[in-house]
């Protein structure tokens, strides 16, 4: 049976990352799990990626959107996070993020072309050491580089949300030191509940909220400690322990929802399996990787949702109304232009 939540209980949905096939193939349509009235950013590349590749999935994307009709392509904060007065239900609100800056092909001025594109949201290195940077999974870390300094400086200028998830833990004190705007985690959880290289420490957590960013918690299963396909509902349970934890820690006004979902899970699954020195045995060694899907967030599902378990632990409905959306919101107000 469905555990079902009245439409006037459940917030408006800020999902700060989540994944569709890196491919032109890929089925805009299943991006439709998610409410009406959600805001969405979707990934449209990583390492592998050169400029052309990205630009050709944005343009694709974006073209599919349109086409299916359910979709609004955001260019200012007002499509991403329309006034309530606005009747912000009656469509997704699209953008993109990139989780590497290789796709630039080192050029910052690309910054510029994407955000043109719908691009939001920028992580400098993705697991590993890039000419930005080191990654999480680096085994030393010398933080970013010169050209990374200067992309963080661009994305600042361009108005692009400068990203920590997936650097290193150097690189991510070196974007909250840089960062003239404030810097976000769209989706990483805590090193202090669950020690895995991509969890970010607390001092991060504090370099982040010190600049007025937001740490989006992710519904990963081999970040949150619970990995294993029966434990679906366990992992939304412990999404919201990250989540009473990171108030506690910088307060509930830095502190989102981003649950990393990818519709392709079976592919990523397989590439982890096939190229196990691209992402370690802290990727490989629970087994195939388990999501958080979008209906376990605000109900729908067999589960209770995270939304259900939050308000079970005290927080209010502005509480949960800033973790699931405001708090995002807030941020990117400052820092898009």
């Amino acid at each position: 049976m469905p555990h079902q939540v009245s439409d006037q209980l459940r917030p408006r949905l800020w999902e700060q990352h989540c994944c569709l096939p890196l491919l032109l193939s890929a089925d805009i349509k299943e991006l439709a799990r998610y409410p009406l009235g959600s805001y969405l950013s979707v990934n449209i590349g990583y390492a592998p990626q050169s400029a052309r590749d990205a630009v050709e999935l944005a343009e694709n994307f974006r073209r599919d959107a349109l086409a299916d009709g359910r979709f609004r392509l955001v260019e200012t904060i007002e499509d991403a996070w329309p006034a309530p007065e606005q009747d912000p239900g009656d469509a997704i609100a699209l953008a993109f993020d990139l989780e590497d800056s290789n796709p630039l092909d080192g050029e910052l001025d690309n910054v510029e072309l994407f955000h043109d594109l719908g691009l939001r949201s920028l992580l400098p290195t993705y697991n590993y050491a890039n000419a930005a940077g080191c990654g999480c999974l680096d085994t030393e870390d010398t933080g970013l580089t010169g050209y990374g300094r200067d992309l963080i400086r661009k994305l600042n200028e361009v108005g692009v949300f400068a990203d920590g998830s997936h650097c290193s833990r150097r690189s991510g004190l070196d974007i909250a030191e840089l960062s003239s705007v404030p810097m976000i985690y769209s989706h990483s959880n805590f090193a202090a509940l669950w020690e895995h290289p991509r969890n970010i420490t607390d001092d991060q957590a504090r370099a982040c909220a010190a600049t007025g960013g937001v740490i989006g918690i992710n519904g990963v299963g081999i970040f949150l400690g619970r990995n294993k396909p029966a434990e679906r509902a366990e992992r939304v349970a412990a999404m919201a322990d990250h989540i009473v934890y990171g108030a506690e820690l910088v307060g509930i006004e830095h502190i989102g929802v981003s649950s990393d979902y990818s519709f392709d899970a079976d592919d990523f699954n397989d590439m982890v399996a096939a190229n196990p020195e691209k992402f370690s045995e802290d990727y490989s060694r629970w087994g195939p990787l388990q999501w958080t899907p979008p209906e376990d967030l605000l109900g729908e599902s067999e589960v209770p949702g995270l939304n259900e378990l939050l308000a079970a632990r005290g927080f209010s409905a502005a509480d949960r109304a800033a973790v699931f959306g405001e708090n995002f919101a807030r941020v990117a107000r400052q820092v898009w232009r």
